[in-house]
C-alpha cells in the first residue's frame, strides 16, 4: 500500500459491473472473490483479474438498482456509481458491516458545512453556517462544528430529510435538511457540501428516514397528545394543557409506546417523541 494508506477492511463476497459507461450489461454475472477496502482505494479480485476502484472516483452509492435476473437472486449489495459512469455493485460477506465501513472510509474526518439548529421546535432560528468535521459512527453520524459544539443525528431518530438548493455564504449550493431530535425537542440540521459528498450522505440518511415512515392511524385525542408533545408540552402537564384526566392520558402513552411511536424515557411516565411520533404530530398540525 501507498504511504497514508490503511487497510479498513479485508473480506470475500461477489461483485459484477451492470453498467458501463453509462449503457446497461444484460449478461452481467457475479464473481467471487476477495474485496479489499482502505482509506484511499477498493479493490476487487477474483479468478478474472483485479479491479481498482479510487474511493475518488466513487460518486454516490444506491442499495439497489436494476439488475438482471441472475444478479438480483443476491439481497444486500451496495451499487457504487463511479465518476466513469460505470455501475459496480459488491456483496460481502457481511454486507451492513462492509456497507458502514465504506460510508466511513468515504465520509469519515471530511470537511462541510453544518448549520445547526436551523429550526428548533418548528421555528427557524438565526444559527449561521459554520464549518463542520463528519464522523460515521454506527447508527449515527455526527458532526464536529467549528465553533466547539457536536451534533449526533442519530439514524434512527431521523424524522425527515430533504435535499434542496439554498443560499450558503452568499452562493446557491446543496443542502440536506435533517429532521432529528435534541433533548427531546425537534430541530432540523442543515448540512451543505460538495455535490459528490452532498450526495453519498444522503443515501445513508435516507436510510434512517426510510425507518420512520409513519403507516399508523391515530385517534383525534391521540394526535393531540402527540401534537402538544411536538410542541413542546411537558408530558407531566399533558392532562392540565388538554383539559385529560391522567389515567385517560396514561391509556394514550401506553397506546402511542404499544405503536413505537414514543419511547418511554423514565419509568415516572416521561415519554418522548420519536421520529415517526414527529412525523404523525406534523402533519397533524399541517391538517389543522
Amino acid at each position: 500500500m501507498s504511504e497514508g494508506e490503511r487497510k479498513v477492511v479485508d473480506t470475500r463476497g461477489k461483485f459484477t459491473q451492470v453498467v458501463k459507461d453509462g449503457r446497461e450489461l444484460n449478461d452481467a454475472e457475479w464473481t467471487g472473490g476477495r474485496i479489499l477496502l482502505s482509506n484511499k482505494r477498493l479493490i476487487l479480485a477474483g479468478n478474472g483479474g483485479k479491479r481498482t476502484i479510487p474511493l475518488s472516483k466513487i460518486e454516490s452509492l444506491e442499495g439497489r438498482t436494476d439488475v438482471n435476473q441472475l444478479v438480483a437472486k443476491v439481497s444486500g449489495y451496495v451499487s457504487l456509481q463511479l465518476a466513469t459512469e460505470d455501475v459496480v455493485l459488491v456483496s460481502a460477506k457481511e454486507p451492513e458491516s462492509f456497507e458502514r465501513m465504506l460510508y466511513r472510509a468515504l465520509l469519515d474526518r471530511k470537511v462541510i458545512l453544518a448549520r445547526h439548529p436551523a429550526v428548533e421546535g418548528g421555528v427557524v432560528t438565526d444559527a449561521e453556517w459554520e464549518k463542520a468535521r463528519l464522523k460515521i459512527e454506527e447508527g449515527a453520524v455526527d458532526l464536529a462544528i467549528a465553533d466547539g459544539s457536536f451534533v449526533e443525528i442519530d439514524l434512527d431518530d431521523i424524522g425527515s430529510m430533504e435535499a434542496n438548493e439554498r443560499s450558503v455564504k452568499d452562493e446557491k449550493r446543496q443542502v440536506l435538511e435533517v429532521e432529528h431530535s435534541e433533548e427531546g425537542t425537534s430541530v432540523q440540521t442543515y448540512i451543505s457540501g460538495s455535490s459528490r459528498r452532498c450526495s453519498i450522505l444522503e443515501t445513508l440518511l435516507r436510510k434512517g428516514e426510510s425507518r420512520s415512515e409513519i403507516g399508523v392511524d391515530l385517534t383525534e385525542r391521540q394526535n393531540e397528545v402527540l401534537m402538544a408533545l411536538y410542541s413542546g408540552v411537558s408530558p407531566f402537564e399533558i392532562p392540565d394543557f388538554l383539559g385529560m384526566d391522567v389515567d385517560e392520558v396514561e391509556e394514550v402513552f401506553d397506546r402511542l409506546i404499544e405503536l413505537e411511536v414514543v419511547e418511554e424515557i423514565r419509568v415516572r411516565r416521561e415519554v418522548a417523541l420519536n421520529a415517526r411520533g414527529r412525523n404523525i404530530a406534523s402533519e397533524a398540525m399541517n391538517d389543522q
